[in-house]
């Protein structure tokens, strides 16, 4: 099969009974038009009958030279002649097509970056717990979790649950998987996360001397314990998450192999063998052997990927594409007379960062302080989210977001994150007295994603704020960012969020902050703020952890290694054939639960 460019796939994926060629060969003809040949392109959302129209009164529809690359064979053997327009039927089968952008990594469970593949893994796995809609947990391929002193925990396994190859899931399942992501030769992006139980430290070195953590012991098919190193208040929350996800023992034979075709246990499987067409969508169906809670109500799911938020818009107002979780900005202010009942608003555990890399000229040391200080009081947050977002962001106030439990609006040092126009050059100054300033200032986002708006925004509010030169600097996709962020080349600026994976203000600045974890965009280590952190896992009551926590963020707003600028009301919507879609607590669709 041809993969097709994802600027041409759009999200359509119509049928013709009359056209006999593979439906993938049939966008290639329909989709494939030059893009110099502006006028003759159809827009996003162009019905079929009008693009086959447009396709057939081209003077140059299908340049040999725009298509060489593709194939001359795909036209002989598709045996079709551009004046063979016809049209077409709808095949609305029950198949939820949704938003999507490429994913970073392969699909295993513990080695996801970004919210494109998590997405996928979430709907292909079930772990000991998850959260339906709201944020409430529940116990998934768990039967119980006991312990006496939140450090020594029996598991217990529901039975009868097996992954889609057949294999039954047990407690074996589960312990391999911890420690093959907890191990350091892996290199999984998440394997931090298994830092509190017993053994860890043995095992995430670079050259570790045993293979398994001391801490997890299977008992039986259906039981296993877990030691941690003290008391974790989050522990049992982070069982809903995705690096918590047992695995088949066939994973381990070829995990690369794995990555590109995983099989799980949750609600959906893959549609088939090579399901994953790279930069175009990811085709799920249901798992019918599925025994938990969260049940696929539609026929399943075409993830589509695009790297146009306006070119998915247009498709879900034409009929085209079902649900989008993010409208872009340029139709925030029409999308809810646009789309009637069809849009949808919620307060989302969501939030939007500038970071920049220590690593970067001028922000290193005190010298990087007081200039990420300066920027931070440079950007008048409240005129953007109103001129530009509507009010669907609120100005940041910490580093986590306002819908999580124990959110602290007035903790010390917050005043960094107020616009202070004289206090900013006030700060830049004294940079500048360390090491006089040159150059640009630029922050990096992705094309994809809908930024460039806020970004430019941001960027002229420190340029006529602070009199330097700032400017948005693109990429053209959400993982081509991603990868200079983290393999940490990127050199500039950069805009990041973070959507919350369970819902406690723990998991936002862990997952960001401490020194080991694998989403650490900006270096940050500190050796004060790990301690609090881990006081704060280790407190006897919320309230003690929540005190702790708004301690080690005191830190933050101190060292400010990123700069807090958005937390989300997320703006959705979907198409007039589905019946029911709603956003998650985080900001997702909840998926199982979309009904056409």
């Amino acid at each position: 099969m041809i993969t097709i460019p994802a600027w041409s796939r759009a999200g359509r994926d119509r049928r013709s009974p009359d056209w006999s060629v593979d439906p993938i060969t049939l966008d290639v003809l329909i989709d494939y038009c030059p893009r110099e040949s502006q006028v003759d392109r159809p827009g996003a959302g162009t019905p079929r009958r009008a693009v086959r129209t447009l396709l057939c009164r081209s003077e140059n529809p299908l340049r040999l030279d725009r298509i060489a690359a593709l194939g001359a064979a795909v036209l002989l053997t598709a045996g079709l002649a551009l004046t063979a327009c016809s049209s077409s039927s709808s095949d609305d089968t029950g198949v939820v097509r949704t938003n999507l952008g490429e994913p970073q990594n392969p699909l295993l469970p513990a080695n996801q970056n970004d919210n494109n593949g998590s997405r996928i893994v979430d709907r292909l796995f079930a772990g000991l717990k998850y959260y339906d809609a709201n944020g409430k947990a529940y116990n998934e391929v768990a039967q119980s979790i006991e312990t006496n002193d939140r450090i020594h925990y029996k598991i217990t396994l529901k039975p009868d649950w097996k992954f889609t190859d057949g294999t039954p899931v047990t407690a074996k399942s589960f312990v391999d998987a911890w420690n093959y992501a907890a191990l350091g030769t892996n290199a999984q992006i998440q394997g931090y996360v298994f830092s509190s139980i017993v053994g860890y430290d043995d095992v995430s070195v670079k050259d570790p001397k045993v293979q398994t953590m001391s801490g997890l012991q299977v008992v039986d098919d259906h039981t296993f314990t877990v030691a941690l190193k003290s008391p974790s208040i989050d522990f049992e929350a982070e069982l809903a998450y995705a690096p918590f996800y047992p695995l088949p023992a066939v994973a381990f034979k070829d995990l690369k192999a794995f990555g590109e075709n995983p099989i799980g246990n949750g609600p959906y499987k893959f549609a088939r063998n090579g399901a994953w067409q790279h930069n175009v969508q990811v085709d799920l169906v249901p798992n019918p052997d599925y025994k938990g809670s969260r049940p696929a109500k539609n026929k399943g799911l075409r993830m589509v990927m695009y790297q146009s938020l306006d070119t998915a818009y247009a498709d879900l107002q034409a009929g085209n594409l079902d649900t989008l979780d993010t409208i872009p900005d340029s139709a925030l202010a029409t999308y809810k007379k646009d789309l009637g009942d069809r849009a949808i608003t919620k307060p989302t555990a969501q939030n939007s960062h500038v970071g920049v890399q220590p690593t970067m000229a001028h922000f290193g040391g005190q010298e990087g302080v007081l200039r990420r200080k300066a920027i931070s009081m440079a950007v008048d947050r409240k005129l953007i989210a109103d001129k530009i977002f509507h009010d669907l962001r609120v100005p940041a106030r910490d580093f986590t977001a306002r819908t999580l439990p124990g959110f602290n609006s007035d903790l010390p040092g917050a005043d960094v994150l107020n616009y202070n126009p004289d206090e900013a050059k006030k700060v830049w100054a004294q940079a500048d007295a360390i090491s006089p300033w040159s150059g640009q200032f630029q922050i990096a986002y992705n094309s994809d994603g809908g930024h460039q708006a806020w970004v430019d925004a941001v960027c002229n509010s420190i340029k006529n704020t602070l009199g330097i030169d700032a400017a948005g600097a693109p990429y053209p996709t959400f993982k081509d960012m991603r990868s200079a962020i983290t393999n940490k080349t990127i050199g500039k600026g950069f805009r990041y969020g973070w959507q919350g994976d369970y819902p406690t203000m723990l998991e936002f600045l862990t997952s960001n902050y401490y020194s080991t974890a694998g989403y650490n965009n900006t270096n940050y280590d500190n050796p004060e703020f790990d301690h609090l952190i881990d006081q704060a896992l280790a407190a006897p009551t919320q309230a003690e952890s929540d005190k702790l926590v708004g301690q080690a963020q005191t830190l933050l707003l101190r060292d400010l290694p990123s700069i807090p600028l958005f937390d989300y009301i997320a703006a959705g919507g979907r198409s007039d054939k589905v019946k029911k879609a709603e956003l998650n607590w985080a900001g997702q669709f909840d998926f199982e639960n979309i009904e056409k």
